[in-house]
């Protein structure tokens, strides 16, 4: 009886560490961010986004440099006038600076929007060939590798490349 009840007890432990271990899940990483730094499309999104913030950056140049010389001739021109005068030019150039201050955030609201927009189609076919290629290999999990500390599982990030064709 004694021998039994070991043998059974024995069945339910191999049993139960077999189910246990058919239990774990799969997991995988991968680098998302270098995934989509490595695609075309969001090459071609950043360059877009670049020329936007030169040309955003030229225009703010060219304000603060008219802002300049309009500071330096009312200052030539300042010992000439009432002041009233200077007083009013002084509310101004106030304005003028407050003008380009809020252009200025104007353009990094606007080149963040735009940055979005690019990026989010660009995300999701990234999204969708890491989950092809997660279920294709029979993966119950995929980690993005930015933040994990230790990566033990597959490293999924040149099956996605070959399933985005890069």
């Amino acid at each position: 009886m004694r021998k039994l009840n070991t043998f059974l007890l024995a069945t339910v432990l191999c049993l139960g560490t077999i189910g246990f271990t058919q239990a774990q899940s799969k997991v995988a990483h991968i680098n998302t961010q270098e995934l989509i730094a490595a695609m075309p499309a969001a090459k071609a999104a950043q360059t877009e986004l670049e020329a936007l913030g030169k040309t955003y950056q030229t225009d703010i140049q060219a304000s603060i440099t008219e802002y300049q010389n309009t500071v330096k001739q009312y200052e030539a021109e300042a010992s000439t006038k009432t002041d009233e005068e200077n007083q009013k030019r002084g509310l101004e150039l106030q304005e003028k600076q407050q003008r380009i201050q809020q252009f200025r955030a104007d353009a990094q609201k606007d080149l963040a929007e735009k940055e979005a927009e690019l990026f989010k189609p660009i995300q999701e076919t990234a999204m969708k060939a890491i989950n092809e290629v997660a279920k294709a290999q029979g993966f119950d999990y995929v980690l993005d590798r930015a933040s994990l500390i230790v990566a033990e599982g597959k490293d999924i990030l040149e099956d996605v490349k070959k399933k985005l064709g890069i």
